[in-house]
C-alpha cells in the first residue's frame, strides 16, 4: 500500500496534464540478490481515446519495440512470460487507475538492466513509452567511499542498501572497526525518485597506520538467510614520513658502490638522488637505488635522497668518501736561473686520506716533509751547486706519486787547477779547462807572437771538447820550452768567456825542472844500461864457447825481468834499439825496447815492468858507430872489445 500512497500525487499531476502519451518511472533502482523489487509506474494518455474492452498493460525487457521481440516481463493479457519471469512477476497497480507499478520477486543479476511499460487501449491505441526504469540488482552493499582519503583528517564513510521490497527490511553493520580510533555510527532512511535506501555512516579520524587496513559493511534481512557483505581496503594520503639510506661510507677509487633510499609515504612518492643541485636518478615507487661504477675522486660528496608525493616531502643525505692514491704533483716548470737568484718551488697534489709531501734533489732530502696537499720550498740565493733535479714525493697508504723539474744555475766561467801546460815530445802540450753554464768558449794567446788561437792550426793544434758544463781546449807547441834571458820557457795566456763573465790566466809551465834532469840522467843511464848488457853478452858468450868449443855465431839476449823485451820472429832483420829510461822520485827504472821494421814482426811486453803505468817518459837515444863484431861471427875478427864508441845524441 505504500506504493499508492507514493502514486496519488502522480495521479493528480496527470489528470491536471495535457492529455498525451506520458509515463512516470524511477531512473534508477536497486535491490539486493534473491529480494525482491517494485518498481513504481504511472502512465496517462490522450483524453480523447476510449478504451476498447478495457485497459491492458505489458512490460518489456531489454527494449521497448514489439516487432523486435523483446523479453515479455508481465502481461496483463495473459500470463505468457519469458521463462525466466515465470512466477516471479505481479502486478500491484490498477491499470484502469493508470497505475502500472510491478513487484519482480526472487530477482538474480541477470534481471539487471531496463525495463518499458507498453499501454494497450485496445484497437490501434497502443502505446509503448520510450521512458524506462533500470535495475540494478546488487550481490553486495554499497560504501560511498570519498575519492581521497587524507591522513588526520577526519572521514565518513556510508554504507547504503536498498529498501524497495515491502516484505523485507534490511539492517547495516560495520565490521573490522575495532582499530580504529573513537568511531561514531550514524544510520539514515533516504527516499529518491520512489525509491528507498537504507544507510549508516561510520566516522572516524585515519593516520597513516590504518592504510592499507580492511573495512566492512554487511546487510542483512532478519528471519532470513540473506546476508551481503563488503569489504574495502583504506587507502590513506599521508606524507613521506621517513626516508631511510645507507650510512655515510668509505670506496676505493675505481671501485663500484650502490646507494639505496626507501621512502614510506602514499602515494608513492616522487624519489630522486641528489648530488649537489644535480639530480642522478629519479623514479616513483617505494624505492631506488643508485649505482656508481667505476667510482672517481670527483664523486665524493654528500648524497641526499629525497621523497615528494605531493602531500609532503622528506629527504636523508649520506656522505660517500673515495680513498685513492696521491696524483702526480703538480710542480713548478724547469727553469734557467742566474747564479744568487732566489726561488720558491710549490708541489700540490691530491689524495684521500691526504698525503704527505717530500722535497728530494738528486735522491737527497731537502727541505721538510709535508703532511698536506701543498709544499713550499725555498732557495735563498742558489749556488751552481743547487743545480740538478728537484723531485717532489707525494705518499700516503694507498700509493705514492712523483714529479720534478730541473733547476739550471747559469755562472760565470772558472778556471779548473787542471789548465797548465806540459813538456812533451814534441813540444810544449798546454791544456785549459774551465767549467761554466752556459759551457765557457776558450782562447789561447800567444802574447810574444800576438797571436790568438780559437781555431784549428796546424802550427798548435788546436783542440777544443765540451763535457756537460765543462770545457776543455788544448794546444802544442813546437818550441821546447828553454828559458829565454831567465823568463818562462813558454808564455801562452788562456781566456775563458760566456754571457755572465770572462777571465783570463797565464797557463804555468809544469814539469820543466824534471825535464831537465830526465834529459842528464837518461843519457848517463842509457850508457850504463848498455855497458852492463855488453859485459853480460860476452860473459854468457865466453862460458859458452869453453864448453862447446865451438865459437857462436850469434847472441841471444835473454829478457832481463827490469826491462821490456821485444823478440822478433825472424831475428835475422834486427834494425834498431831504444832506450827509454824514466826517473821516478829516487828510483831509476828503465825499460828498453825492441822496434823492427818489416812484414813479419810480432812483439809482446815481457818483465815486471810491463805493469807499470808510464808516466811523463822523456827519452835518450844512442847510436852504435863503428862497431866490430866478436871472432867468428860474420867472418870478423874480435879483439875483445864490445863497441869501439858510444855517441849520445
Amino acid at each position: 500500500m505504500w506504493c499508492l500512497e507514493l502514486l496519488l500525487p502522480l495521479l493528480l499531476i496527470i489528470n491536471d496534464a495535457s492529455c498525451q502519451w506520458n509515463v512516470w518511472v524511477p531512473r534508477d533502482i536497486s535491490a539486493m540478490t534473491n529480494s525482491c523489487v517494485v518498481i513504481p509506474c504511472t502512465f496517462v494518455y490522450p483524453s480523447g481515446i476510449r478504451p476498447y474492452r478495457g485497459v491492458h498493460g505489458i512490460w518489456y525487457y531489454g527494449q521497448p519495440y514489439p516487432q523486435l521481440y523483446p523479453p515479455v516481463v508481465f502481461k496483463s493479457r495473459t500470463d505468457v512470460v519469458h521463462e525466466s519471469y515465470k512466477g516471479r512477476t505481479k502486478l500491484l497497480g490498477d491499470l484502469h487507475q493508470r497505475n502500472c507499478t510491478l513487484l519482480i520477486n526472487n530477482i538474480g543479476s541477470e534481471h539487471s538492466g531496463r525495463y518499458y511499460f507498453r499501454a494497450d487501449l485496445g484497437g490501434a491505441n497502443m502505446y509503448t513509452f520510450p521512458d524506462f526504469a533500470e535495475l540494478k540488482v546488487l550481490d553486495q552493499p554499497n560504501i560511498d567511499v570519498p575519492e581521497e582519503i587524507v591522513s588526520d583528517e577526519n572521514l565518513e564513510l556510508t554504507c547504503y542498501a536498498p529498501n524497495n521490497c515491502p516484505d523485507m527490511t534490511p539492517e547495516i553493520q560495520w565490521m573490522y572497526t575495532d582499530y580504529l580510533p573513537d568511531p561514531e555510527l550514524n544510520s539514515d532512511y533516504l527516499e529518491d525518485s520512489n525509491t528507498a535506501v537504507l544507510s549508516s555512516t561510520l566516522t572516524f579520524t585515519p593516520r597513516p597506520m590504518h592504510n592499507g587496513q580492511l573495512l566492512g559493511c554487511r546487510v542483512y534481512y532478519p528471519n532470513t538467510t540473506l546476508v551481503y557483505e563488503r569489504l574495502i581496503s583504506l587507502d590513506i594520503k599521508y606524507s613521506p614520513r621517513s626516508v631511510w639510506v645507507n650510512v655515510s661510507s668509505e670506496v676505493m677509487e675505481g671501485s663500484s658502490v650502490t646507494l639505496h633510499c626507501e621512502v614510506d609515504s602514499n602515494p608513492l612518492s616522487r624519489i630522486s638522488w641528489m648530488f649537489g643541485d644535480e639530480e642522478l636518478l629519479w623514479d616513483t615507487v617505494s624505492n631506488i637505488s643508485l649505482s656508481l661504477d667505476d667510482v672517481t675522486p670527483a664523486q665524493e660528496g654528500v648524497y641526499t635522497c629525497v621523497g615528494d608525493n605531493g602531500y609532503g616531502i622528506m629527504n636523508t643525505s649520506m656522505y660517500l668518501a673515495v680513498k685513492y692514491p696521491p696524483r702526480e704533483p703538480s710542480v713548478n716548470e724547469s727553469i734557467t736561473v742566474q747564479e744568487g737568484t732566489s726561488l720558491t718551488l710549490h708541489c700540490s697534489t691530491q689524495g684521500s686520506p691526504a698525503p704527505t709531501l717530500t722535497w728530494l734533489k738528486d735522491g737527497e732530502l731537502v727541505g721538510t716533509i709535508t703532511a698536506d696537499e701543498l709544499s713550499v720550498l725555498e732557495i735563498v740565493e742558489i749556488t751552481p751547486q743547487g743545480d740538478g733535479q728537484y723531485r717532489c714525493l707525494a705518499e700516503n697508504e694507498h700509493g705514492r706519486a712523483s714529479n720534478s723539474l730541473n733547476i739550471t744555475v747559469e755562472y760565470a766561467p772558472v778556471f779548473l787547477e787542471e789548465s797548465k801546460c806540459t813538456v812533451v815530445r814534441e813540444g810544449v802540450q798546454c791544456v785549459c779547462m774551465a767549467t761554466g753554464n752556459p759551457e765557457p768558449t776558450i782562447e789561447f794567446y800567444l802574447p810574444d807572437l800576438n797571436v790568438t788561437i780559437n781555431e784549428t792550426d796546424g802550427r798548435y793544434n788546436f783542440y777544443t771538447h765540451t763535457d756537460g758544463h765543462t770545457s776543455t781546449g788544448m794546444i802544442k807547441l813546437r818550441e821546447k820550452g828553454e828559458r829565454v834571458d831567465n823568463g818562462p820557457a813558454v808564455n801562452v795566456h788562456c781566456s775563458i768567456s760566456n754571457m755572465h763573465g770572462r777571465e783570463s790566466v797565464q797557463l804555468e809551465l809544469q814539469q820543466e825542472k824534471k825535464y831537465m834532469m830526465a834529459v842528464i840522467v837518461g843519457t848517463i843511464g842509457g850508457v850504463a844500461v848498455i855497458a852492463f848488457i855488453i859485459a853480460a853478452v860476452r860473459y854468457v858468450g865466453h862460458n859458452n864457447k869453453k864448453e862447446n868449443g865451438n865459437p857462436r855465431q850469434d847472441v841471444v839476449l835473454e829478457n832481463p825481468a827490469l826491462y821490456y823485451s821485444a823478440v822478433k820472429k825472424d831475428k835475422h832483420n834486427l834494425r834498431k834499439k831504444v832506450l827509454k829510461t824514466e826517473l821516478l822520485g829516487s828510483k831509476f827504472n828503465s825499460i828498453l825496447e825492441e822496434t823492427t821494421q818489416g812484414e813479419d814482426g810480432d812483439y809482446q811486453p815481457v818483465g815486471t815492468m810491463a805493469r807499470l803505468e808510464r808516466q811523463e817518459l822523456n827519452y835518450a837515444t844512442l847510436e852504435f858507430m863503428g862497431a866490430r863484431s866478436r871472432e867468428g861471427a860474420s867472418g870478423r875478427g874480435d879483439d875483445g872489445g864490445n863497441y869501439t864508441e858510444i855517441k849520445a845524441k
